[in-house]
């Protein structure tokens, strides 16, 4: 039975839920169909209860303004399911707040702009390159684990001037343990000490330490170096001093190293997984993508003075993102009594904003369920509403890489277009799983055929000799 519509000035309508744990069984049982379906029953304004937790959905575009951008001092990270991560990241800059936030941001901040960001294109494209090296003709390819190396690969390098290649299949391993737990705490009523040894638990502390041993031995090579003479993001994190001249604690340069390292991949390999899922189906669209790549590229390594005619491709990664959006969810806990649309909340309510269901909202979006990476060729980011499209979020907590990973998916995919194209089988089923990222539950089996350029094979070789050292 659903709660009844409340007079303005009250909380707005929603589901009753069941006795105790409320909308959380429906909730952790399909998660995307169920914020989607709550926004069609019930509006822009939902109310609902987790547990007992207070909780809002939100999908009005204005009252997201307020939460994200006018009033974001008034709601932090929510507790409701970040208390369940805390082992992974710490006080990193994904889950710490105030001062200690601010303080983060700001020395991460020169690692993704300007000079040092268009600095990474040559390790993005030898690396990918270097991947290409080990394909096949013909052969058929699960590229959602490919892209997870890969991604690794380049935060590595780029962010930690270190090398990672013995860790790949551990480090994913680590993270497809790590999304799956997290994704079955999602759907408990309390908090389960880490401690207690029950099977997720066991999987969940192993992945960790999986993490840490890879952060750490980054740590130990940069410690042996000269930090004076290196700009890299770990390197500069050492090299800092705070006010009084102490530089950053081990635990924190452990949760930041950590934290980078496994967002700075994690996304970016999504956005490319489900940009090749969707190409896989649409041979007209990989088709003109790779017309204008040949046009604007030839055979030659892509760079970042290339982006800017690189607009479908760019469309390609944007779609993509629309319909799969690696942050699927967005979360806040206010931190005081609120009023949203007319609406009273008190303090500690959670609230939901849903880039999954803003994406493909018809007010905003034609055809919203249809991929069409040419929707995005005209004028239509400029007159979107802001927030329509959040695949980075929004306000002073937008992802700090989304240039990073914007330029990161389209050298990429650019690179591995150039030389192959890709069918997805359909026999190979993929459904969306929902953690802290949207993940292609089942992997995107593709079969890959090799592009003739020129009359001639477009095969590239890259060895490990031939990346560059001015990371």
């Amino acid at each position: 039975m659903d709660a009844p519509r409340n007079d303005r000035g009250r909380c707005p309508p929603g589901p009753s839920g069941l006795p105790l744990i409320g909308n959380l069984l429906a909730l952790g049982k399909d998660p995307l169909g169920f914020f989607a379906e709550m926004v069609d029953r019930y509006g822009d304004f939902v109310s609902l209860n987790l547990a007992g937790w207070p909780a809002l959905l939100v999908s009005d575009l204005p009252a997201i303004e307020k939460v994200l951008v006018e009033q974001h001092r008034n709601y932090i990270k929510h507790k409701f399911f970040w208390r369940h991560v805390t082992a992974v990241f710490g006080k990193g800059l994904l889950t710490s707040e105030g001062d200690l936030w601010q303080r983060q941001r700001h020395l991460a901040a020169p690692a993704f702009a300007g000079r040092q960001l268009r600095g990474y294109d040559d390790a993005m494209v030898a690396l990918t390159r270097r991947m290409l090296g080990g394909w096949k003709d013909g052969e058929v390819i699960d590229i959602h684990p490919e892209m997870m190396g890969l991604t690794l690969r380049i935060a590595a390098k780029t962010l930690f001037d270190s090398e990672v290649e013995r860790d790949i299949h551990d480090m994913d391993r680590a993270m497809n343990d790590l999304i799956v737990e997290v994704a079955s705490r999602y759907k408990r009523p309390f908090l389960i000490p880490d401690a207690l040894p029950l099977p997720g638990h066991l999987r969940y502390r192993r992945a960790i330490r999986t993490a840490e041993r890879v952060v750490s031995s980054m740590i130990a090579e940069r410690r042996a170096s000269d930090l004076e003479h290196r700009s890299d993001f770990l390197s500069r994190l050492m090299a800092a001093r705070d006010e009084a001249g102490k530089p950053m604690s081990d635990s924190l340069l452990r949760d930041e190293a950590i934290t980078l390292l496994l967002a700075g991949h994690e996304t970016t390999a999504l956005a490319l997984s489900w940009a090749w899922f969707l190409l896989g189906q649409h041979s007209p669209a990989q088709a003109r993508m790779a017309a204008e790549i040949a046009d604007v590229i030839g055979d030659r390594p892509v760079t970042a003075d290339d982006l800017p005619r690189l607009k479908f491709t760019e469309s390609v990664v944007m779609e993509a993102m629309r319909l799969y959006p690696p942050a699927w969810a967005i979360g806040r806990e206010s931190v005081q009594p609120f009023e949203l649309g007319g609406y009273s909340f008190p303090t500690g309510t959670t609230i939901f904003i849903i880039p999954w269901v803003l994406h493909r909202d018809p007010r905003y979006f034609e055809e919203p369920e249809t991929f069409r990476p040419e929707r995005w060729m005209g004028d239509l980011e400029r007159k979107l509403p802001r927030f329509a499209y959040m695949p980075f979020g929004g306000g002073p907590r937008v992802c700090i890489g989304q240039r990073f990973a914007m330029m990161e998916a389209v050298l990429a995919l650019t690179t591995m277009a150039q030389r192959f194209s890709m069918e997805w089988l359909p026999d190979h089923k993929v459904k969306p799983f929902p953690s802290i990222t949207l993940r292609p539950q089942g992997g995107v089996w593709l079969k890959i055929k090799e592009r003739k350029m020129n009359g001639r094979s477009g095969r590239i070789e890259a060895s490990p000799s031939s990346l560059p050292d001015r990371i």
